[in-house]
């Protein structure tokens, strides 16, 4: 008999449609519930689910209404140039450790934001919110936020494993482009740590580790778009070896003392 070959692994990503728009004080994980539901792909045991950080943020009310910022000098100095607003630029700041990198001609601002993401405004944002002076924070902890989620889908479902991705679009350096990374994990492993195995020639690998959350938040991307009102993907098929011993995305944080380009 001719020997079978190994079924290759194959995962699904289907992004969930029919989500109402989301208001603070939204229960996400009822919301996501029910509209996986009716559109045919309830949530099943072993998915991870990749959600975009804007709906997190609404349901969190992480609103700033930009009337009630009073710039400071080093922020009027800083958007003059450009015509950044002033108001935008002081908040940048307040919600940042530290600028990494700036440029005062183009008004661009890259920060360390509290939560020790480097990226552009300190993730601060005002696209799809209502206003032309409101713009949204990122969640104050996004990886409690996935937590809680998965708690709630848990207890409304039965189910045993589920991962979450909070995911938010980074650009990078030397690259051009953006893409979706993960701000905020729960259920699932951050990274897959291939260090001391063996490559298929027998050779040890010793730097190996990839950023697994990562690859699913832009996974997910895919099919939720910036522009399309599609908050959330499931991603389904994913090795079980990810749900296990599940860590957080501060794994993902490098340490500054390890920091070649800072």
């Amino acid at each position: 008999m001719p020997t079978q070959r190994p079924s290759p692994q194959r995962i699904h990503v289907i992004g969930v449609t029919g989500l109402p728009e989301v208001t603070p004080g939204g229960r996400l994980g009822d919301l996501f519930v029910t509209a996986a539901g009716a559109q045919g792909d309830p949530i099943a045991d072993g998915d991870v689910l990749v959600v975009a950080q804007k709906v997190v943020s609404k349901s969190e009310d992480r609103f700033v209404d930009l009337t009630s910022i009073t710039p400071s000098r080093r922020a009027i100095d800083f958007a003059g140039p450009s015509g950044k607003d002033p108001r935008l630029v002081q908040l940048v700041f307040d919600q940042s450790r530290s600028v990494v990198r700036e440029d005062r001609g183009r008004g661009i601002l890259i920060t360390e934001t509290q939560h020790g993401f480097v990226c552009a405004n300190a993730g601060i944002d005002g696209s799809n919110v209502a206003g032309d002076d409101t713009v949204l924070l990122l969640p104050e902890d996004p990886d409690r936020s996935a937590r809680d989620l998965v708690a709630d889908i848990l207890a409304l479902t039965g189910l045993k494993r589920l991962g979450v991705v909070i995911a938010d679009t980074f650009g990078r350096p030397w690259r051009e482009g953006h893409t979706d990374v993960a701000i905020g994990v729960a259920g699932l492993r951050p990274i897959l740590d291939y260090r001391g195995t063996n490559d298929a020639s027998g050779k040890v690998l010793r730097v190996t580790e990839i950023a697994v959350v990562d690859e699913l938040a832009g996974a997910g991307e895919l099919v939720m778009g910036k522009a399309t009102g599609v908050p959330l993907a499931i991603v389904r098929g994913v090795s079980p070896e990810l749900l296990t011993r599940p860590g957080n995305a501060r794994a993902l944080i490098r340490a500054k003392e390890t920091d070649l380009f800072r």
